[in-house]
């Protein structure tokens, strides 16, 4: 791709640690429901099994990652003419068998977490579980059901919804729907950083035959549903405010607007500008990301500082 730099091949950019707040807000956000249901009781809340649902949710994102490279290699939508993001296979910097190993063996450490988490938390933990890791392996290896324009549902469910249900579910022992709630526009952010993906490897992924969710829309189409969908958080965000879910105090992620509105200046440009085309994904993900620190950091405020005076 003319006018991008490529990215140095190798196991660094193969893991894309700079990701895992993908998993890690979720994470987060969940946990500070657990904690203000303890009132902010640090030693009720279990700090090391918290560590274990963290460091599960890096390694699931991490696995994503390395299989999903490794998943698109296999299917030929990654070329040494096209892909600039994960050159590690196309360029013979990395064997595919050590990425999906690598990505696998991931997997299993969760395996063995989860193994803990269940007889700390109880058995509906394993369904979740499960649910998890099957979509992570799935993804583009097995059934593939990212060709199946189903990748966008699975993110925004398993990784928007799932995962904070899991780690609230681990520390408390219950399931409510403030966790959701709080998290629920978060969870759009998240699946905006896979439309501008699909998005942006829309022709690639055309010539492969690999059809994506975005894949089904026009070219067009694709690039004003990128737009809608990270904009979707902002009114989500106020109706669960409005029904006095969440405090008032979370009015912060507003300021990811500015984020947001760099998104939608680049997504307008894009058809005419190589590098913008390839900014979609970098924009979503500067977007999720503050969106979702800026929200937790709302939450805490509007929760703990309450109680902590």
């Amino acid at each position: 791709m003319s006018g991008v730099a490529r990215v140095k091949a190798g196991w660094y950019n193969a893991f894309r640690p700079w990701t895992l707040h993908g998993a890690v807000v979720p994470i987060v956000l969940a946990g500070m429901v657990a904690l203000y249901d303890f009132n902010f009781n640090w030693g009720i809340f279990d700090w090391f099994i918290f560590s274990l649902v963290m460091i599960g949710g890096i390694l699931l994102q991490s696995a994503a990652n390395l299989l999903n490279t490794y998943g698109d290699f296999k299917k030929g939508t990654d070329t040494v003419e096209n892909h600039t993001r994960s050159p590690e296979l196309v360029t013979g910097e990395l064997k595919p068998t050590d990425v999906r190993n690598a990505g696998l063996l991931c997997v299993g450490i969760v395996a063995l977490i989860g193994i803990v988490l269940v007889w700390y938390s109880g058995w509906w933990l394993l369904v979740i579980g499960l649910a998890g890791m099957f979509g992570v392996v799935m993804y583009t290896l097995g059934v593939s059901y990212k060709y199946l324009g189903l990748g966008q549902p699975s993110t925004f469910l398993l990784m928007g919804i799932l995962m904070p249900v899991g780690t609230y579910y681990t520390m408390t022992g219950t399931i409510t729907w403030i966790p959701i709630l709080l998290t629920l526009p978060n969870a759009f952010t998240l699946t905006g950083v896979l439309a501008g993906n699909e998005t942006r490897d829309y022709h690639t992924d055309k010539e492969a035959e690999a059809k994506t969710m975005s894949g089904h829309m026009s070219y067009e189409g694709a690039l004003r549903y990128y737009r809608v969908l990270n904009f979707m958080c902002y009114p989500i965000l106020l109706i669960v405010i409005g029904f006095r879910v969440i405090p008032v105090t979370c009015l912060l992620a507003v300021l990811a607007l500015y984020d947001y509105h760099k998104l939608y200046i680049n997504s307008k440009t894009e058809p005419m500008d190589k590098k913008s085309g390839f900014m979609l994904v970098p924009r979503a993900f500067t977007h999720n990301w503050h969106f979702g620190a800026l929200l937790a950091i709302g939450y805490l405020i509007g929760v703990g500082v309450p109680l902590l005076i």
